[in-house]
């Protein structure tokens, strides 16, 4: 098959113009850009699918990844890989819960955008766009990815760590799979087994999540209304190796009580590196024998994007849990 990518684009900065309200989506201005500057001609052949409407990425959630993950296992046999074209803030998100959706994936889907629109002169939209282009074209990782500002990253352990910097990712705790300078210098890349077919696991909409950021002096007891029995997974942002306060007794009795209703109690940490270790501290001990279990050193949005994708795989609570802590995507480091 003669090299081709397919462009997925979602929204986002890159694609905005100026109006009277501020930067906003026009359709059918990016699409027309890219067809007539000559560099991404040169790059390869490509195809675009647009997205109708454009969105900003807050407004991103599971039925976009739904169809953006359908547009890649529709045409997955008809390129050589692809780019989605997305808003920085909550991309992150999306590439974490696309690597875990594509099963069996065995081709390159690099998701970038940008931090100043296509439309200006000083803008960084041009160079990641090229860039991710031809990371799809040459498809050397073939996994899904996050491209931005000559570093490119395993989607699932990426996230955003600046609103006003071009460097606006980072992937704190596994090593960049390529630098991109004068040359692509690819780093880390998994010489992984050829696959055969892709599966696309469609994410169930109405799955009830929470985050829950653990602060000092923090009132555990506003959060009593929300541990129904309808909450089906909860992720704790406790402080260091996944440590939490116990001075008003308040935390475990609602720990306790998630797990009696089959809730999960996923703990990451809110160090930017590092990983959680449940037990290594009294004070997270006592969340350990309340049944709560670790994210190690997975990022929030992996850990949030992997719990609407195990129960939307229909497994039990215990199989969550079990999963929970096991290396699915390379999204996690096991100590």
């Amino acid at each position: 098959m003669d090299k081709k990518v397919c462009i997925i684009y979602t929204g986002g900065t890159v694609g905005m113009t100026k109006t009277e309200f501020g930067y906003a989506p026009k359709r059918g201005y990016l699409t027309e850009m890219l067809k007539k500057d000559n560099e991404f001609n040169r790059v390869c052949a490509w195809d675009i699918e647009e997205f109708d409407p454009l969105l900003d990425s807050s407004n991103i959630g599971v039925e976009q990844w739904n169809e953006i993950g359908r547009v890649v296992y529709e045409k997955y046999n008809d390129y050589s890989g692809f780019v989605v074209i997305h808003g920085t803030d909550t991309m992150a998100y999306t590439a974490s819960a696309l690597s875990f959706m594509l099963e069996g994936l065995d081709k390159p889907v690099i998701i970038t955008g940008s931090q100043i629109p296509f439309c200006e002169v000083r803008s960084d939209a041009r160079d990641n766009l090229l860039t991710a282009l031809i990371l799809a074209r040459d498809a050397v990782a073939r996994e899904v990815c996050l491209y931005f500002n000559g570093k490119l990253m395993r989607g699932n352990r990426s996230t955003k760590i600046s609103s006003d910097s071009l460097t606006a990712f980072d992937s704190p705790n596994f090593k960049d799979l390529a630098n991109v300078g004068i040359d692509i210098n690819y780093e880390t890349v998994e010489d992984r087994e050829k696959s055969d077919k892709l599966d696309l696991v469609t994410l169930k909409n109405n799955i009830p999540i929470a985050v829950i950021k653990i602060f000092p002096g923090i009132s555990f007891k506003l959060f009593e209304n929300i541990l129904t029995e309808e909450l089906k997974g909860i992720v704790l942002e406790a402080f260091g190796s996944g440590n939490v306060p116990g001075y008003d007794d308040g935390l475990i009795p609602l720990i306790q009580k998630a797990v009696n209703n089959d809730t999960i109690i996923a703990v990451c940490t809110q160090c930017l590196k590092g990983s959680v270790s449940l037990g290594t501290y009294a004070t997270s001990n006592a969340l350990k024998k309340a049944g709560a279990v670790s994210c190690y050193d997975m990022t929030a949005e992996a850990a949030v994007t992997k719990l609407y994708y195990l129960f939307s795989k229909g497994l039990s609570t215990d199989e969550i849990k079990a999963e929970m802590e096991t290396d699915l995507r390379g999204e996690l480091t096991l100590k």
